[in-house]
């Protein structure tokens, strides 16, 4: 027993705890003269949420699943159910799969036969979203409408899991409108465009470089050295080859992890590389970082075929 409640990592509990204070009382001030001040902090506290429950996804703070979710469970930023997160965050950790459009569901790419069969505006609105300011204006949106659409297919094929992680979701999304619309006394527009929208934009600045198609699976992931104050808003997953390389590691050892092995990361990973989210901004605000289909996957299918008929 003594074992079990040792590994209970209480920095993690308690930011837990604290972000959701501080998202309480800033919401709380929305009815008083410094209700722009809440506004401002509650889109960073939801998407550090988020990162929060990344965290638990990989096992912390505790040693109990159910514990960890439940801590978690009331969703700030709205959209995606938490133990969806978990399952389709969990399946891009198969590195093997890394930005495949097929295998990962993190993947920003399309392959290369479905971009011919978009029209125009919809290969030029994917490509604006592969450059850094397209991904925190319209990112969030078509991530929302993409999400919706596979989950409402996913529910009409009755696929396992997915209606009871909406179901728990439904009642933690009461819970989050009731405190906005009752306690706070905010419109749920307002905490949608201003607090949700930014969070997801948050997010999105994180994960816009954290991945690239590479042919060597090291190289598929990045590195990104930024300001202390980023790194503890998305926990550390910044230096992201170091996360998907030790996926179980707490957000509170990586940097040092990092330190210690820096020559090694950067070997495995080809030098991908960002000194900060401004170096990011400065090379792809307007700039497609890569193409939207996979530049690998009709090579990839054309072995693949190749092996299978030399494997028949």
């Amino acid at each position: 027993m003594r074992a079990v409640v040792w590994r209970v990592e209480w920095l993690t509990l308690g930011l837990i705890v604290c972000a959701t204070a501080l998202w309480f009382a800033a919401g709380l001030l929305w009815t008083t003269s410094l209700w722009w001040v809440g506004l401002l902090m509650m889109p960073f506290l939801a998407a550090f949420h988020t990162s929060l429950q990344h965290e638990t996804i990989h096992g912390h703070p505790t040693p109990w699943a159910w514990l960890n979710e439940c801590l978690v469970s009331l969703p700030l930023a709205v959209v995606f159910p938490y133990r969806r997160y978990r399952d389709l965050h969990l399946r891009h950790h198969r590195d093997e799969h890394l930005t495949d459009p097929y295998e990962d569901p993190e993947s920003y790419f399309w392959c290369e036969a479905d971009v011919h069969r978009m029209n125009d505006f919809a290969r030029h609105l994917f490509a604006l979203n592969n450059t850094f300011v397209g991904r925190l204006l319209i990112g969030p949106a078509l991530t929302i409408v993409g999400f919706t659409r596979t989950e409402l297919a996913r529910l009409r094929q009755g696929e396992a899991g997915v209606r009871m992680a909406w179901a728990l979701h439904g009642v933690g999304l009461i819970a989050v409108v009731w405190i906005v619309t009752a306690v706070f006394q905010m419109p749920m527009w307002v905490y949608a465009l201003c607090v949700i929208y930014p969070a997801l934009s948050l997010t999105a600045m994180r994960s816009y470089a954290e991945h690239q198609a590479a042919e060597n699976v090291g190289a598929r992931s990045a590195i990104v050295e930024t300001h202390p104050a980023l790194a503890l808003l998305y926990l550390n997953n910044n230096l992201h080859i170091v996360h998907h390389a030790s996926p179980a590691t707490p957000w509170y050892d990586i940097p040092a992890l990092y330190r210690e092995r820096r020559t090694q990361y950067l070997a495995a990973n080809e030098n991908t590389l960002f000194k900060g989210y401004r170096d990011i901004a400065r090379r792809f605000a307007f700039h497609v970082k890569q193409p939207v289909d996979h530049p690998l996957m009709y090579r990839t299918q054309a072995q693949t075929q190749i092996h299978t008929r030399e494997n028949a």
